[in-house]
């Protein structure tokens, strides 16, 4: 896995990810997915999404200023070493979840302040455990 920017870290409120309904994921998604993986929740930035299926988690970048260029990246559980997450406190809004690959890679994705990081963590146990 590079060891890549997704274009989805930051600490301003309006990079951090909501979620969205699985009916909202742009429409490529699925067509990159294996026949029978499931998406399970999907979130997104202004642009950009994360959806985490029963398999891996998928990152859409949208670079650009006209958003025609995307990158796709597929980070499997099967790689995920440990994770960690950060629920949001009175002056830090934000919660945040880790994870370390095997390869050393690190992943950080910040949630806004109303996305259950607790169910996100639940999730990711269920795959990697």
């Amino acid at each position: 896995m590079p060891a890549v920017s997704s274009g989805i870290i930051g600490d301003a409120n309006l990079l951090n990810l909501r979620a969205i309904n699985l009916n909202q994921v742009r429409p490529e998604v699925p067509e990159l997915m294996m026949e029978d993986e499931q998406m399970m929740q999907a979130f997104m930035t202004m642009r950009d999404q994360v959806i985490f299926t029963d398999r891996r988690i998928f990152v859409v970048n949208v670079q650009g200023l006209t958003g025609k260029k995307i990158s796709y990246f597929s980070y499997p559980y099967a790689k995920v070493l440990y994770y960690g997450i950060e629920t949001a406190g009175v002056l830090d809004l934000d919660s945040e979840l880790v994870l370390t690959f095997a390869n050393g890679a690190r992943l950080q994705f910040d949630f806004k302040t109303n996305v259950d990081i607790h169910q996100i963590s639940t999730l990711i146990s269920r795959f990697i455990l």
